[in-house]
């Protein structure tokens, strides 16, 4: 029981942790928009999770797994990072400087948005099937055990990209709008980058 948690602790933590573009987005939208849009974002990010994890548990044992999954997966990720990345390349920014000002946001569109950017990147299912695969030989493939696991990461992932948004949003207020532009040109380009990426890759391992 110790050993899952801790276990859960870690995975948890790798993947708050892990560079790319919902990492660098959740930075970015929590600067730019405040905590609830950040936090909002990174709720979606774990469902996106939850549904992952769930398919590598349960999922294998009723679907035969085949390569050209990756293949509608990555190219469909594909096109809808490089939407995002034009977005923030060319989107305008807004900030308010007033702290008792409330700044509204569409929760479900943030969380809406972390959902999909996550589910649809296949490295991210990768990921997954590679941390499940050691738990569960860490674990003698223990089923409850490997449930309390996983509750302990998706704990542990939303509490730390919590407080991520919450102490990225302080500094929205010392920050400038010129230097928010650049923040969003810099996210667009890496993920137009990252896009353009995903795609080739599938395009050169299945055409």
């Amino acid at each position: 029981m110790f050993e899952a948690i801790l276990l859960g602790m870690g995975a948890g933590l790798i993947s708050s942790f892990l560079t790319g573009p919902v990492f660098f987005a959740m930075i970015k939208t929590s600067i730019e928009r405040g905590f609830k849009a950040g936090f909002s974002l990174a709720v979606g990010v774990i469902f996106s999770d939850i549904i992952l994890i769930g398919l590598v548990l349960f999922g294998s044992q009723f679907l035969e797994y085949q390569a050209s999954f990756d293949k509608y997966v990555g190219i469909i990720g594909g096109i809808f990072l490089f939407a995002v990345g034009i977005y923030y390349l060319f989107s305008t920014v807004s900030i308010s400087y007033e702290e008792n000002k409330i700044v509204k946001v569409s929760k479900r569109g943030y969380l809406l948005k972390g959902f999909l950017m996550c589910i649809l990147t296949p490295s991210t299912l990768m990921f997954w099937i590679i941390v499940t695969n050691i738990i569960s030989i860490k674990l003698n493939n223990m089923f409850y055990e490997k449930l309390l696991c996983f509750f302990i990461a998706m704990a542990t992932q939303l509490t730390i990209d919590g407080l991520k948004s919450y102490y990225s949003s302080k500094l929205r207020y010392r920050i400038k709008e010129s230097s928010l532009m650049m923040l969003n040109k810099i996210a667009g380009v890496i993920i137009i980058l990252f896009a353009i990426w995903l795609v080739t890759k599938t395009y050169i391992k299945f055409y």
